[in-house]
């Protein structure tokens, strides 16, 4: 029996041999000892613990699998210290060209500079955070909506290429590491996945993607580590504590140092060229990958660049991804169907016999309008080829054959049933009715086109509720607002939805379901449901009643930009509530604005403007908010800078041209010192930032009082080094243009 100072020695060895044969195995792939081997180190460190249990640390390999939560309990909410923004998603080489003369002339650069790029594969998996402090494992959250995600830390744990502690023999680990990177199960460990699943009696998963991230989202840590999951790294955020990194090679050098995976397909390249020629070799070679994958990313490898480009809400402007061509499918068109969405627009749908894309059986899919089905040439019966755009959202791209000769006798018998109504139901402005038509064929929903070789045509009336529908352009729609169902369901599904509110234990269905048992409305009910009329209803228990009431008491403290987002005002979404929320102090400064104000946002145009102001001046909408706020809502403005900054709560416009940085730059220098930047000269505008040869701008700048600011004074009232003084020379004439 060992005593206490040798059973401690000895786990300690224990501990850091597997955790050099966990890298070993999964970072470099040059395995030492076999797996029995291992499992004898694992055995010997288990039982050590056993015997000795203030022996057990967490980072120890034993601890990977911890206890499952509660049940009913579900995770967290935790925030991203850096936001998990989206990369552009390209398709067309003449796309990346034009992303990188976008980003050329942000930093200044001539076209013929080349630049220096990291390039490697785009994942069809889950994206993630982990986080590290003084080298120990202690955050796993998921990418959620990018500003909050979902903190699985316990499962991710399980994850056996992921370290629980960095590795520091090589060089010195930072005390805190922030890194992101991809969930995914690879090709043949899923595949042998599944064989093990049917020998158990279980069903077999559709594609990885699906598998990991359902896996991820388990309340059992122990169910979790059951699934082959890995962790590739792509980028590390935050890295404290250590030296700075001047380069993405750098970085990923010291990753891998670490210990983090890494999957061996990356590289540093020079050149556009370069990385469109390596965006061919991966999706050559697209079908032997160990992994799924829908394209590359491409990012700049100067970090310093990075910085300088920053963020724009949504995205990064450091990088883009060049998604592969989507692979294709034949099936049959059943129908197209259309249907209501949340803003009134009717949009076409294809019901399709069910056919397997990339491991994904698509049934139906979007025809986005009716100039999109007439250019297609679609009918009802027609052979059609599918894929997924991007490896994700199922499309229809082309007929391959076009319905002819006798309807099948089967066909009207195979309609999809979703698309029938039910015995007794009535189309919008007709009778009930039981059973077939007197001519034997199925009672179809209005809007539907099914009949054999039937051509679309987009309906005179709303399907849904039999309002005549008006055109706006390219697209049709219903304008009764309030009383089409669709139109009311769909608003309140967005606004609890992730878009909205995030009130989770609401999805459609049950939406649905508390319009149909006359519980609600619209959104501005939600608040004033009671736990007892949930109580009895099909799927409603008192606990699933408990855990809603709490949500909604959790959500009536809504932030501003959310609940701005979640309204469903045509032409405000995410980023847009966002940008108002920076530019308006309460709700009732915004509700007050008009078009003119709105457009000093940078980022909001004419239409958009008179959209939202439209929506605020409506009856409807304002009892709308009187009934949200009856209900308890409150609104959480974000918290405003102490002061301090050069621009702070200022508007600033440009005219001209800079020299001593670009237009982009200098927007960017604005919003951080707390200003905000607008297209046009207003009422509301606090400076005009003259650059060389200034356009019409700056007349109606002095015509309204407002402060000019030449590019030194600009530089100056920021902090930053003045301009060079360039040599005497003749004063060149002055001409008139136009801003640029």
């Amino acid at each position: 029996m060992p005593t206490p100072r040798q059973a401690k020695s000895r786990a300690a060895a224990l501990r850091a041999e597997l955790l050099r044969h966990d890298r070993l195995y999964y970072v470099e792939g040059a395995p030492e000892v076999s797996d029995r081997e291992y499992d004898g180190l694992f055995r010997e460190l288990k039982e050590l613990e056993a015997a000795h249990p203030e022996l057990v640390v967490p980072e120890s390999p034993t601890q990977r699998v911890g206890s499952a939560l509660p049940e009913g309990q579900g995770f967290e909410k935790a925030e991203h210290a850096v936001p998990m923004l989206s990369i552009e998603s390209l398709f067309a080489v003449e796309e990346v060209q034009d992303f990188v003369e976008k980003i050329q002339r942000f930093l200044g650069l001539e076209q013929d500079e080349v630049l220096a790029w990291s390039c490697e594969p785009k994942f069809d998996g889950v994206s993630a955070s982990v986080v590290y402090e003084d080298g120990r494992l202690v955050r796993g959250v998921t990418r959620g909506d990018g500003v909050v995600g979902e903190e699985v830390t316990a499962n991710f744990r399980t994850i056996r290429n992921l370290p629980l502690t960095l590795d520091g023999s090589r060089r010195p680990v930072p005390r805190l590491l922030e890194v992101r990177g991809e969930v995914l199960i690879a090709r043949a460990r899923f595949e042998a996945f599944n064989e093990e699943r049917e020998a158990r009696g279980e069903a077999r998963l559709a594609n990885p993607r699906n598998a990991t991230a359902g896996a991820i989202r388990r309340n059992d840590p122990a169910e979790v580590a059951r699934y082959p999951l890995e962790f590739h790294t792509y980028a590390a955020p935050r890295v404290e504590g250590v030296d700075a990194f001047a380069t993405q090679t750098e970085l990923s050098e010291a990753l891998t140092d670490w210990g983090l995976p890494d999957s061996g397909f990356g590289r540093t390249v020079e050149g556009l060229e370069a990385c469109l020629a390596y965006h061919d070799e991966l999706e050559e070679r697209r079908g032997d990958l160990p992994f799924e994958v829908d394209g590359v990313v491409c990012k700049l490898a100067r970090l310093d660049l990075r910085d300088r480009l920053g963020t724009t809400a949504r995205t990064t402007r450091w990088q883009y991804a060049h998604k592969f061509a989507a692979l294709e499918a034949v099936t049959t068109l059943r129908a197209i169907e259309v249907q209501v969405g949340v803003n009134g627009r009717l949009t076409p749908r294809a019901h399709l016999d069910p056919v397997e894309v990339m491991g994904v059986v698509v049934r139906h899919t979007t025809l986005h309008n009716e100039d999109h089905v007439h250019a297609l040439g679609l009918g009802a019966g027609d052979r059609v080829s599918l894929k997924r755009a991007g490896d994700v959202i199922p499309q229809v791209v082309g007929v391959t054959r076009k319905a002819k000769g006798k309807q099948p006798k089967d066909w009207a018998a195979r309609v999809p049933e979703v698309l029938c109504l039910a015995d007794g139901e009535a189309a919008p402005g007709a009778p009930a009715q039981e059973g077939l038509a007197f001519d034997g064929e199925p009672r179809v929903r209005p809007g539907v086109t099914w009949r054999w070789a039937e051509d679309f045509a987009m309906p005179e009336a709303c399907p849904a509720c039999g309002t005549m529908v008006v055109r706006e352009g390219k697209y049709v729609q219903c304008p009764n607002l309030d009383g089409c169902p669709p139109q009311r369901v769909g608003r309140t599904v967005h606004f609890a939805g992730r878009s909205g509110l995030e009130i989770e234990a609401l999805g459609e269905k049950l939406v649905q379901q508390l319009f149909d048992a006359g519980l609600i409305e619209g959104p501005g009910d939600l608040f004033h449901l009671q736990q007892e009329q949930l109580i009895g209803l099909d799927r409603w228990g008192e606990k699933s009643a408990s855990n809603l009431m709490a949500q909604l008491e959790e959500r009536r403290a809504a932030p501003f930009a959310r609940f701005l987002a979640a309204l469903s005002i045509p032409g405000l979404g995410e980023a847009t509530g966002k940008l108002l929320a920076r530019s308006f102090a309460t709700l009732e400064e915004l509700r007050e604005a008009d078009e003119e104000a709105l457009q000093v946002v940078d980022g909001i145009g004419p239409k958009d403007a008179a959209k939202i102001v439209g929506w605020f001046a409506r009856p409807e909408s304002q009892a709308l908010l009187e009934r949200l706020f009856a209900g308890g809502v409150t609104l959480v403005y974000p918290e405003r800078s102490a002061g301090g900054g050069a621009f702070e709560g200022s508007s600033v416009v440009f005219t001209g041209t800079l020299t001593g940085t670009t237009r982009a730059e200098a927007k960017k220098l604005v919003e951080d010192a707390g200003g905000r930047v607008a297209s046009s000269v207003s009422a509301r505008t606090d400076f005009l930032v003259q650059g060389g040869k200034p356009g019409s701008k700056a007349k109606k700048a002095e015509e309204a009082g407002v402060t000019v600011l030449l590019e030194d004074a600009f530089r100056e009232r920021l902090g930053l080094e003045p301009l060079p003084q360039p040599e005497d020379e003749p004063e060149p004439p002055s001409e008139d243009s136009a801003d640029s």
